[in-house]
Protein backbone atom coordinates (compact mmCIF):
# COMPACT_ATOMS: atom_id res chain seq x y z
CA UNK A 1 0.00 0.00 0.00
CA UNK A 2 1.37 3.44 -0.96
CA UNK A 3 2.02 6.08 1.69
CA UNK A 4 -1.16 7.86 2.71
CA UNK A 5 -1.27 11.55 1.79
CA UNK A 6 -0.97 14.39 4.25
CA UNK A 7 -3.40 17.30 4.01
CA UNK A 8 -3.09 21.01 4.68
CA UNK A 9 -6.34 22.97 4.42
CA UNK A 10 -5.94 26.75 4.38
CA UNK A 11 -9.08 28.67 5.38
CA UNK A 12 -9.59 32.43 5.32
CA UNK A 13 -12.47 34.39 6.84
CA UNK A 14 -14.95 36.47 4.84
CA UNK A 15 -12.96 36.23 1.60
CA UNK A 16 -14.64 36.50 -1.81
CA UNK A 17 -13.52 34.30 -4.70
CA UNK A 18 -12.75 37.32 -6.90
CA UNK A 19 -10.28 38.68 -4.34
CA UNK A 20 -7.50 36.37 -5.55
CA UNK A 21 -5.19 36.69 -8.51
CA UNK A 22 -5.94 33.17 -9.73
CA UNK A 23 -9.65 34.05 -9.82
CA UNK A 24 -8.97 36.96 -12.14
CA UNK A 25 -8.33 39.88 -9.79
CA UNK A 26 -5.78 42.15 -11.51
CA UNK A 27 -4.80 44.13 -8.40
CA UNK A 28 -4.42 41.98 -5.28
CA UNK A 29 -1.13 40.08 -5.18
CA UNK A 30 -1.49 36.43 -4.14
CA UNK A 31 1.38 34.54 -5.81
CA UNK A 32 1.59 31.72 -3.24
CA UNK A 33 -2.11 30.90 -3.31
CA UNK A 34 -1.99 31.24 -7.09
CA UNK A 35 0.85 28.71 -7.14
CA UNK A 36 -1.41 26.16 -5.43
CA UNK A 37 -3.94 26.71 -8.20
CA UNK A 38 -1.19 26.48 -10.81
CA UNK A 39 -0.66 22.81 -9.96
CA UNK A 40 -4.19 21.92 -8.85
CA UNK A 41 -7.88 22.26 -9.60
CA UNK A 42 -9.46 25.69 -9.22
CA UNK A 43 -13.21 25.49 -8.77
CA UNK A 44 -14.80 28.43 -10.55
CA UNK A 45 -18.36 28.03 -9.22
CA UNK A 46 -17.93 27.07 -5.58
CA UNK A 47 -20.65 28.11 -3.12
CA UNK A 48 -21.21 28.15 0.62
CA UNK A 49 -24.07 26.29 2.30
CA UNK A 50 -24.68 29.33 4.51
CA UNK A 51 -23.10 32.79 4.22
CA UNK A 52 -22.18 33.18 7.92
CA UNK A 53 -19.18 31.89 9.85
CA UNK A 54 -20.42 29.29 12.32
CA UNK A 55 -23.02 27.69 10.05
CA UNK A 56 -20.73 27.21 7.07
CA UNK A 57 -17.72 26.17 9.16
CA UNK A 58 -19.89 23.45 10.70
CA UNK A 59 -20.86 22.35 7.18
CA UNK A 60 -17.18 22.28 6.21
CA UNK A 61 -16.39 19.91 9.07
CA UNK A 62 -19.48 17.68 8.92
CA UNK A 63 -20.40 17.69 5.22
CA UNK A 64 -24.00 18.41 6.21
CA UNK A 65 -26.41 21.26 5.58
CA UNK A 66 -27.01 23.74 8.42
CA UNK A 67 -30.60 22.54 8.82
CA UNK A 68 -29.16 19.09 9.61
CA UNK A 69 -26.12 19.81 11.78
CA UNK A 70 -28.19 22.43 13.65
CA UNK A 71 -25.91 25.49 13.37
CA UNK A 72 -28.47 27.57 11.47
CA UNK A 73 -26.69 30.85 12.17
CA UNK A 74 -24.04 32.36 14.45
CA UNK A 75 -24.70 31.83 18.14
CA UNK A 76 -25.48 28.09 17.96
CA UNK A 77 -22.46 25.88 18.70
CA UNK A 78 -21.90 22.64 16.82
CA UNK A 79 -23.00 19.71 19.02
CA UNK A 80 -19.88 18.12 20.50
CA UNK A 81 -20.86 14.60 19.47
CA UNK A 82 -21.27 15.57 15.81
CA UNK A 83 -19.19 13.35 13.52
CA UNK A 84 -16.70 15.40 11.51
CA UNK A 85 -14.45 14.30 8.68
CA UNK A 86 -11.55 15.12 11.03
CA UNK A 87 -12.90 12.47 13.43
CA UNK A 88 -12.81 9.97 10.58
CA UNK A 89 -9.25 10.92 9.62
CA UNK A 90 -8.19 10.60 13.27
CA UNK A 91 -9.85 7.18 13.55
CA UNK A 92 -7.85 6.04 10.52
CA UNK A 93 -4.53 7.00 12.12
CA UNK A 94 -4.08 10.61 11.06
CA UNK A 95 -2.51 13.19 13.36
CA UNK A 96 -4.82 16.20 13.35
CA UNK A 97 -4.23 19.86 14.20
CA UNK A 98 -6.15 23.14 14.01
CA UNK A 99 -4.13 26.33 14.12
CA UNK A 100 -6.08 29.59 13.99
CA UNK A 101 -9.77 30.35 13.97
CA UNK A 102 -12.32 27.63 14.68
CA UNK A 103 -15.65 29.37 15.42
CA UNK A 104 -17.47 26.10 15.86
CA UNK A 105 -18.50 27.40 19.29
CA UNK A 106 -19.70 30.78 20.54
CA UNK A 107 -17.39 33.63 21.45
CA UNK A 108 -19.90 34.35 24.22
CA UNK A 109 -21.20 37.63 22.80
CA UNK A 110 -24.83 38.10 23.88
CA UNK A 111 -27.52 40.75 24.01
CA UNK A 112 -31.17 41.69 24.06
CA UNK A 113 -31.73 40.88 20.38
CA UNK A 114 -31.10 37.16 20.80
CA UNK A 115 -34.17 35.04 20.04
CA UNK A 116 -35.42 33.30 23.20
CA UNK A 117 -38.03 30.69 24.00
CA UNK A 118 -41.51 32.18 24.20
CA UNK A 119 -43.95 30.82 26.75
CA UNK A 120 -47.40 31.47 28.16
CA UNK A 121 -47.16 32.82 31.71
CA UNK A 122 -50.57 31.32 32.52
CA UNK A 123 -49.50 27.75 31.70
CA UNK A 124 -47.20 25.27 33.43
CA UNK A 125 -43.53 26.11 32.87
CA UNK A 126 -41.46 22.96 32.01
CA UNK A 127 -38.04 22.53 33.60
CA UNK A 128 -35.21 24.12 31.64
CA UNK A 129 -33.93 20.87 30.08
CA UNK A 130 -37.37 20.21 28.52
CA UNK A 131 -37.83 23.60 26.88
CA UNK A 132 -36.19 22.66 23.59
CA UNK A 133 -36.77 19.84 21.10
CA UNK A 134 -33.41 18.30 22.06
CA UNK A 135 -32.53 17.67 25.70
CA UNK A 136 -28.79 17.94 25.08
CA UNK A 137 -27.43 21.10 26.67
CA UNK A 138 -25.29 23.40 24.53
CA UNK A 139 -23.93 25.31 27.53
CA UNK A 140 -21.23 24.44 30.05
CA UNK A 141 -17.48 23.79 29.85
CA UNK A 142 -17.76 21.65 26.69
CA UNK A 143 -19.12 24.69 24.86
CA UNK A 144 -16.90 27.39 26.37
CA UNK A 145 -13.70 26.50 24.53
CA UNK A 146 -13.87 29.71 22.45
CA UNK A 147 -15.43 31.99 25.07
CA UNK A 148 -13.76 35.40 24.99
CA UNK A 149 -14.39 36.04 28.69
CA UNK A 150 -13.04 32.63 29.75
CA UNK A 151 -9.82 33.21 27.82
CA UNK A 152 -9.44 36.73 29.24
CA UNK A 153 -10.30 35.97 32.88
CA UNK A 154 -8.87 32.47 33.44
CA UNK A 155 -5.20 32.02 32.60
CA UNK A 156 -5.58 28.23 32.85
CA UNK A 157 -8.38 28.11 30.27
CA UNK A 158 -7.59 26.11 27.13
CA UNK A 159 -9.27 24.13 24.38
CA UNK A 160 -10.21 20.65 25.52
CA UNK A 161 -8.99 18.08 23.01
CA UNK A 162 -9.99 16.14 21.08
CA UNK A 163 -11.94 19.09 19.70
CA UNK A 164 -14.25 17.98 16.88
CA UNK A 165 -11.55 15.51 15.87
CA UNK A 166 -8.49 17.75 16.33
CA UNK A 167 -5.72 16.41 18.59
CA UNK A 168 -3.91 19.74 18.74
CA UNK A 169 -5.39 23.26 18.78
CA UNK A 170 -3.71 26.67 18.83
CA UNK A 171 -6.81 28.86 18.95
CA UNK A 172 -7.45 32.33 17.58
CA UNK A 173 -10.69 34.03 18.56
CA UNK A 174 -12.20 37.16 17.03
CA UNK A 175 -10.64 39.27 14.24
CA UNK A 176 -8.19 41.91 13.04
CA UNK A 177 -5.61 43.03 15.60
CA UNK A 178 -8.00 42.14 18.46
CA UNK A 179 -7.58 38.35 18.22
CA UNK A 180 -7.63 36.43 21.50
CA UNK A 181 -7.18 32.83 22.63
CA UNK A 182 -3.77 31.17 22.46
CA UNK A 183 -2.57 34.00 20.23
CA UNK A 184 -3.20 36.64 22.93
CA UNK A 185 -1.18 34.64 25.46
CA UNK A 186 1.65 34.21 22.96
CA UNK A 187 1.54 37.95 22.23
CA UNK A 188 1.74 38.88 25.91
CA UNK A 189 4.84 36.70 26.27
CA UNK A 190 6.52 38.25 23.24
CA UNK A 191 5.39 41.85 23.67
CA UNK A 192 5.14 43.02 27.31
CA UNK A 193 3.28 46.13 26.15
CA UNK A 194 0.77 44.13 24.10
CA UNK A 195 -2.24 45.89 25.60
CA UNK A 196 -0.96 49.19 24.19
CA UNK A 197 -0.53 47.85 20.66
CA UNK A 198 -4.03 46.71 19.76
CA UNK A 199 -7.45 48.15 19.03
CA UNK A 200 -8.71 51.46 17.70
CA UNK A 201 -7.85 53.32 20.92
CA UNK A 202 -4.14 52.53 20.47
CA UNK A 203 -4.01 52.91 16.68
CA UNK A 204 -1.50 55.03 14.81
CA UNK A 205 -2.97 58.18 13.33
CA UNK A 206 -3.53 58.18 9.57
CA UNK A 207 -5.84 60.92 8.35
CA UNK A 208 -5.92 59.47 4.84
CA UNK A 209 -8.42 56.81 5.96
CA UNK A 210 -11.90 57.41 7.30
CA UNK A 211 -13.73 54.13 6.55
CA UNK A 212 -15.67 52.41 9.35
CA UNK A 213 -13.69 49.78 11.29
CA UNK A 214 -10.38 50.78 9.69
CA UNK A 215 -7.41 51.64 11.89
CA UNK A 216 -3.65 51.46 11.56
CA UNK A 217 -2.55 48.95 14.15
CA UNK A 218 0.59 49.41 16.22
CA UNK A 219 1.23 45.68 15.97
CA UNK A 220 4.24 44.87 13.82
CA UNK A 221 3.84 42.31 11.07
CA UNK A 222 5.89 39.83 13.12
CA UNK A 223 3.38 40.10 15.97
CA UNK A 224 0.19 40.07 13.88
CA UNK A 225 -2.22 37.06 14.15
CA UNK A 226 -1.67 35.87 10.57
CA UNK A 227 2.08 35.67 11.16
CA UNK A 228 1.48 33.83 14.44
CA UNK A 229 -0.58 31.20 12.62
CA UNK A 230 2.17 30.65 10.05
CA UNK A 231 4.79 30.40 12.80
CA UNK A 232 2.76 27.89 14.83
CA UNK A 233 1.97 25.84 11.73
CA UNK A 234 5.66 25.64 10.86
CA UNK A 235 6.53 24.58 14.41
CA UNK A 236 3.81 21.90 14.43
CA UNK A 237 4.98 20.52 11.08
CA UNK A 238 8.56 20.39 12.32
CA UNK A 239 7.54 18.59 15.50
CA UNK A 240 5.40 16.14 13.54
CA UNK A 241 8.20 15.37 11.09
CA UNK A 242 10.62 14.72 13.96
CA UNK A 243 8.35 12.67 16.20
CA UNK A 244 5.89 10.95 13.83
CA UNK A 245 7.57 10.73 10.43
CA UNK A 246 5.65 7.63 9.36
CA UNK A 247 2.19 8.87 10.32
CA UNK A 248 0.00 10.99 8.01
CA UNK A 249 -1.37 14.33 9.17
CA UNK A 250 -4.23 16.72 8.57
CA UNK A 251 -3.45 20.36 9.38
CA UNK A 252 -6.07 23.11 9.16
CA UNK A 253 -4.57 26.62 9.07
CA UNK A 254 -7.47 29.01 9.62
CA UNK A 255 -6.79 32.76 9.35
CA UNK A 256 -9.16 35.27 11.07
CA UNK A 257 -8.48 37.78 8.26
CA UNK A 258 -9.56 39.40 5.95
CA UNK A 259 -12.68 39.72 8.12
CA UNK A 260 -13.40 43.21 9.48
CA UNK A 261 -12.04 45.23 11.27
CA UNK A 262 -9.60 46.28 8.58
CA UNK A 263 -6.20 46.38 10.32
CA UNK A 264 -3.39 45.14 8.06
CA UNK A 265 -0.05 45.75 9.83
CA UNK A 266 3.14 47.49 8.73
CA UNK A 267 3.75 47.71 5.01
CA UNK A 268 0.48 45.90 4.28
CA UNK A 269 -1.52 48.90 5.56
CA UNK A 270 -0.87 51.14 2.56
CA UNK A 271 0.28 48.47 0.11
CA UNK A 272 -2.75 49.25 -2.07
CA UNK A 273 -3.80 52.79 -2.96
CA UNK A 274 -7.57 53.35 -2.51
CA UNK A 275 -7.52 55.77 -5.44
CA UNK A 276 -6.65 52.89 -7.77
CA UNK A 277 -9.41 50.57 -6.54
CA UNK A 278 -12.42 50.27 -8.88
CA UNK A 279 -15.90 50.20 -7.39
CA UNK A 280 -17.98 47.03 -7.82
CA UNK A 281 -20.16 47.18 -10.98
CA UNK A 282 -23.35 47.09 -8.87
CA UNK A 283 -22.21 49.76 -6.40
CA UNK A 284 -24.76 52.41 -7.40
CA UNK A 285 -27.71 50.00 -7.82
CA UNK A 286 -29.43 50.07 -4.44
CA UNK A 287 -33.02 49.15 -5.27
CA UNK A 288 -32.96 45.47 -6.26
CA UNK A 289 -34.76 44.44 -3.04
CA UNK A 290 -36.39 46.05 -0.01
CA UNK A 291 -33.69 44.46 2.16
CA UNK A 292 -30.95 46.42 0.39
CA UNK A 293 -32.93 49.61 0.78
CA UNK A 294 -33.39 48.87 4.49
CA UNK A 295 -29.61 48.68 5.02
CA UNK A 296 -29.11 52.04 3.33
CA UNK A 297 -32.00 53.60 5.24
CA UNK A 298 -30.81 52.31 8.61
CA UNK A 299 -27.27 53.52 7.95
CA UNK A 300 -28.25 56.98 6.73
CA UNK A 301 -30.71 57.47 9.59
CA UNK A 302 -28.08 56.57 12.17
CA UNK A 303 -30.00 53.50 13.32
CA UNK A 304 -27.10 51.23 12.34
CA UNK A 305 -23.86 51.38 14.29
CA UNK A 306 -21.12 50.89 11.71
CA UNK A 307 -18.57 49.73 14.29
CA UNK A 308 -20.05 46.25 14.79
CA UNK A 309 -21.37 43.31 12.80
CA UNK A 310 -24.57 44.89 11.45
CA UNK A 311 -24.52 45.34 7.65
CA UNK A 312 -23.95 48.98 6.67
CA UNK A 313 -23.77 51.15 3.58
CA UNK A 314 -20.70 53.07 2.42
CA UNK A 315 -19.84 55.94 0.16
CA UNK A 316 -17.42 55.64 -2.75
CA UNK A 317 -14.31 56.63 -0.82
CA UNK A 318 -15.11 54.30 2.09
CA UNK A 319 -15.65 51.38 -0.27
CA UNK A 320 -12.31 51.95 -1.97
CA UNK A 321 -10.50 52.23 1.36
CA UNK A 322 -12.04 49.05 2.75
CA UNK A 323 -11.25 47.05 -0.39
CA UNK A 324 -7.66 48.35 -0.44
CA UNK A 325 -7.13 47.42 3.22
CA UNK A 326 -8.75 44.03 2.65
CA UNK A 327 -6.29 43.42 -0.16
CA UNK A 328 -3.47 44.22 2.27
CA UNK A 329 -4.73 41.60 4.73
CA UNK A 330 -5.06 39.06 1.90
CA UNK A 331 -1.50 39.65 0.67
CA UNK A 332 -0.18 39.15 4.21
CA UNK A 333 -2.06 35.85 4.40
CA UNK A 334 -0.58 34.90 1.04
CA UNK A 335 2.94 35.61 2.31
CA UNK A 336 2.20 33.48 5.39
CA UNK A 337 1.02 30.63 3.20
CA UNK A 338 4.24 31.00 1.24
CA UNK A 339 6.17 30.51 4.47
CA UNK A 340 4.18 27.39 5.38
CA UNK A 341 4.74 25.97 1.89
CA UNK A 342 8.47 26.60 2.32
CA UNK A 343 8.40 24.69 5.63
CA UNK A 344 6.68 21.76 3.96
CA UNK A 345 9.40 21.66 1.32
CA UNK A 346 12.26 22.13 3.82
CA UNK A 347 10.93 19.19 5.84
CA UNK A 348 10.68 17.11 2.66
CA UNK A 349 6.93 16.67 3.16
CA UNK A 350 5.89 18.14 -0.19
CA UNK A 351 5.99 14.81 -2.02
CA UNK A 352 3.20 13.47 0.20
CA UNK A 353 1.11 16.56 1.02
CA UNK A 354 -2.17 17.60 -0.58
CA UNK A 355 -2.94 21.31 -0.22
CA UNK A 356 -6.35 22.97 -0.40
CA UNK A 357 -7.56 26.54 0.02
CA UNK A 358 -11.01 27.96 0.76
CA UNK A 359 -12.93 30.56 2.79
CA UNK A 360 -15.92 30.26 5.11
CA UNK A 361 -17.92 32.86 3.12
CA UNK A 362 -17.49 36.09 1.20
CA UNK A 363 -18.48 39.72 1.78
CA UNK A 364 -20.67 42.14 -0.18
CA UNK A 365 -17.60 44.40 -0.15
CA UNK A 366 -19.42 47.25 -1.88
CA UNK A 367 -21.87 45.23 -3.96
CA UNK A 368 -24.99 47.43 -4.13
CA UNK A 369 -23.19 49.89 -1.86
CA UNK A 370 -23.13 47.66 1.25
CA UNK A 371 -20.62 45.83 3.45
CA UNK A 372 -20.42 42.62 5.49
CA UNK A 373 -22.90 39.73 5.21
CA UNK A 374 -26.46 38.51 5.73
CA UNK A 375 -29.37 36.79 3.95
CA UNK A 376 -28.86 38.65 0.66
CA UNK A 377 -27.23 35.97 -1.43
CA UNK A 378 -25.28 38.09 -3.91
CA UNK A 379 -22.37 36.36 -5.62
CA UNK A 380 -19.69 38.24 -3.67
CA UNK A 381 -21.04 36.78 -0.45
CA UNK A 382 -21.89 33.20 -1.42
CA UNK A 383 -19.20 32.39 -4.01
CA UNK A 384 -15.85 31.55 -2.41
CA UNK A 385 -12.57 30.09 -3.60
CA UNK A 386 -11.75 26.41 -3.46
CA UNK A 387 -8.45 25.08 -4.76
CA UNK A 388 -7.36 21.45 -4.45
CA UNK A 389 -3.77 20.52 -5.32
CA UNK A 390 -2.72 16.89 -5.12
CA UNK A 391 0.78 15.57 -4.51
CA UNK A 392 3.42 15.83 -7.25
CA UNK A 393 2.83 13.21 -9.90
CA UNK A 394 -0.94 13.36 -9.34
CA UNK A 395 -1.37 17.12 -9.46
CA UNK A 396 -2.36 18.89 -12.66
CA UNK A 397 -3.60 22.40 -13.33
CA UNK A 398 -7.21 22.69 -14.41
CA UNK A 399 -10.34 24.77 -13.89
CA UNK A 400 -13.59 23.10 -12.89
CA UNK A 401 -16.66 25.03 -14.07
CA UNK A 402 -19.29 22.71 -12.58
CA UNK A 403 -21.25 23.64 -9.47
CA UNK A 404 -19.63 22.68 -6.17
CA UNK A 405 -19.64 23.89 -2.60
CA UNK A 406 -18.45 23.79 0.99
CA UNK A 407 -20.66 20.76 1.56
CA UNK A 408 -18.31 18.78 -0.74
CA UNK A 409 -15.04 19.42 1.13
CA UNK A 410 -15.45 16.58 3.66
CA UNK A 411 -16.13 13.89 1.07
CA UNK A 412 -13.36 15.21 -1.20
CA UNK A 413 -10.70 14.86 1.50
CA UNK A 414 -12.00 11.50 2.72
CA UNK A 415 -12.09 10.12 -0.82
CA UNK A 416 -8.45 11.12 -1.37
CA UNK A 417 -7.53 9.52 1.98
CA UNK A 418 -9.41 6.34 0.97
CA UNK A 419 -11.73 6.58 3.99
CA UNK A 420 -15.46 5.91 3.89
CA UNK A 421 -17.78 8.80 4.83
CA UNK A 422 -20.24 8.36 7.68
CA UNK A 423 -23.97 7.91 7.17
CA UNK A 424 -25.60 11.32 6.88
CA UNK A 425 -22.64 13.04 5.23
CA UNK A 426 -23.86 14.92 2.17
CA UNK A 427 -22.12 16.43 -0.83
CA UNK A 428 -19.86 14.76 -3.38
CA UNK A 429 -16.18 14.10 -3.83
CA UNK A 430 -14.97 16.80 -6.18
CA UNK A 431 -12.34 14.51 -7.64
CA UNK A 432 -15.10 12.14 -8.83
CA UNK A 433 -17.93 12.64 -11.29
CA UNK A 434 -20.83 14.69 -9.98
CA UNK A 435 -24.44 14.52 -11.16
CA UNK A 436 -25.17 16.29 -14.41
CA UNK A 437 -27.06 19.59 -14.03
CA UNK A 438 -26.35 19.69 -10.30
CA UNK A 439 -27.82 22.56 -8.26
CA UNK A 440 -26.61 24.10 -4.99
CA UNK A 441 -28.87 25.05 -2.06
CA UNK A 442 -27.95 27.81 0.40
CA UNK A 443 -29.69 28.37 3.74
CA UNK A 444 -29.95 31.60 5.75
CA UNK A 445 -31.78 32.89 8.76
CA UNK A 446 -31.85 36.54 9.82
CA UNK A 447 -30.84 35.98 13.41
CA UNK A 448 -31.08 39.44 14.94
CA UNK A 449 -30.79 42.29 12.41
CA UNK A 450 -34.15 42.15 10.64
CA UNK A 451 -33.48 44.34 7.55
CA UNK A 452 -36.48 46.55 8.20
CA UNK A 453 -38.80 43.61 8.91
CA UNK A 454 -40.83 43.22 12.09
CA UNK A 455 -39.69 39.63 12.66
CA UNK A 456 -36.93 37.16 11.82
CA UNK A 457 -37.14 35.50 8.43
CA UNK A 458 -35.50 32.62 6.58
CA UNK A 459 -34.10 32.39 3.06
CA UNK A 460 -33.50 29.41 0.80
CA UNK A 461 -31.52 29.90 -2.40
CA UNK A 462 -30.94 27.64 -5.37
CA UNK A 463 -28.07 28.12 -7.80
CA UNK A 464 -28.27 26.17 -11.04
CA UNK A 465 -26.27 26.35 -14.25
CA UNK A 466 -27.65 29.78 -15.10
CA UNK A 467 -29.99 31.23 -12.49
CA UNK A 468 -30.19 32.18 -8.84
CA UNK A 469 -33.56 32.04 -7.09
CA UNK A 470 -34.12 33.00 -3.43
CA UNK A 471 -37.36 32.52 -1.50
CA UNK A 472 -38.41 33.21 2.08
CA UNK A 473 -41.05 32.49 4.64
CA UNK A 474 -41.73 36.23 4.28
CA UNK A 475 -44.03 36.58 1.26
CA UNK A 476 -42.52 39.97 0.37
CA UNK A 477 -39.02 38.54 -0.17
CA UNK A 478 -38.12 36.94 -3.48
CA UNK A 479 -35.31 37.17 -6.03
CA UNK A 480 -34.44 35.71 -9.43
CA UNK A 481 -31.33 36.64 -11.41
CA UNK A 482 -30.10 35.45 -14.79
CA UNK A 483 -26.42 35.05 -13.96
CA UNK A 484 -25.48 34.64 -17.62
CA UNK A 485 -27.05 37.91 -18.73
CA UNK A 486 -26.83 39.75 -15.39
CA UNK A 487 -23.73 38.48 -13.51
CA UNK A 488 -23.77 41.41 -11.09
CA UNK A 489 -27.41 40.78 -10.12
CA UNK A 490 -28.79 44.20 -10.94
CA UNK A 491 -32.13 43.11 -12.37
CA UNK A 492 -34.44 41.16 -10.07
CA UNK A 493 -36.84 39.11 -12.22
CA UNK A 494 -39.02 37.88 -9.35
CA UNK A 495 -41.97 40.14 -10.16
CA UNK A 496 -41.65 39.92 -13.94
CA UNK A 497 -44.75 38.51 -15.65
CA UNK A 498 -42.57 37.49 -18.58
CA UNK A 499 -40.57 35.22 -16.26
CA UNK A 500 -43.44 33.58 -14.37
CA UNK A 501 -42.90 30.22 -16.06
CA UNK A 502 -39.19 30.37 -15.23
CA UNK A 503 -40.08 31.14 -11.61
CA UNK A 504 -42.23 28.00 -11.36
CA UNK A 505 -39.49 25.85 -12.90
CA UNK A 506 -36.90 27.16 -10.47
CA UNK A 507 -39.21 26.81 -7.46
CA UNK A 508 -39.89 23.21 -8.47
CA UNK A 509 -36.17 22.55 -8.76
CA UNK A 510 -35.51 24.14 -5.36
CA UNK A 511 -38.25 22.03 -3.74
CA UNK A 512 -36.77 18.83 -5.18
CA UNK A 513 -33.28 19.74 -4.02
CA UNK A 514 -34.54 20.47 -0.51
CA UNK A 515 -36.24 17.06 -0.42
CA UNK A 516 -33.02 15.42 -1.61
CA UNK A 517 -31.09 17.16 1.17
CA UNK A 518 -33.27 15.81 4.01
CA UNK A 519 -31.48 13.65 6.55
CA UNK A 520 -30.57 9.96 6.24
CA UNK A 521 -29.34 9.80 9.85
CA UNK A 522 -29.86 8.05 12.13
CA UNK A 523 -29.87 4.64 10.54
CA UNK A 524 -32.79 2.37 11.47
CA UNK A 525 -32.11 -0.28 14.09
CA UNK A 526 -34.80 -2.66 12.82
CA UNK A 527 -37.46 -3.01 10.13
CA UNK A 528 -40.13 -1.91 12.56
Amino acid sequence: MSKRPNFILFVTDQHRADHLGCYGNPIVRTPHIDSIAACGIRFERFYVSSPVCMANRATMLTGRMPSLHGVRHNGIPLVRDSTTFVDLLKSAGYRTALIGKSHLQNFGVDGDFRRRWQYDENSFLPPEHLRDADQRSLIGRNYENESLSRWENDETHHVQVPFYGFDHVDLCTYHGDEVGGDYARWLSRNAPNASQLRGRANALRDDRYSAPQAWRTRLSTDLYPSTYIARQAGAWLQKHAAEHPDEPFFLMCSFPDPHHPYTPPGAYWDMYDPDTIPLPPSFFNRTTTDLIQAIHHDTQSGRTNRTGHTPFSVNEREAREIIALTYGMITLIDDCIGGIKASVRDLNLHQDTVMAFTSDHGDWMGDHGIMLKGPLHYQGLIRVPFIFSDIPGRASASVDHELAGTIDIARTILKRANINPNNGMQGYSLTSRRPDARAIVIESEAAWYKFGKDKNFRIRTLIDQRFRISISDDDEIGEIYDLAEDPHENHNLWGSVDHSELKMELLNKLAREMVRLTDTAPLPTALA
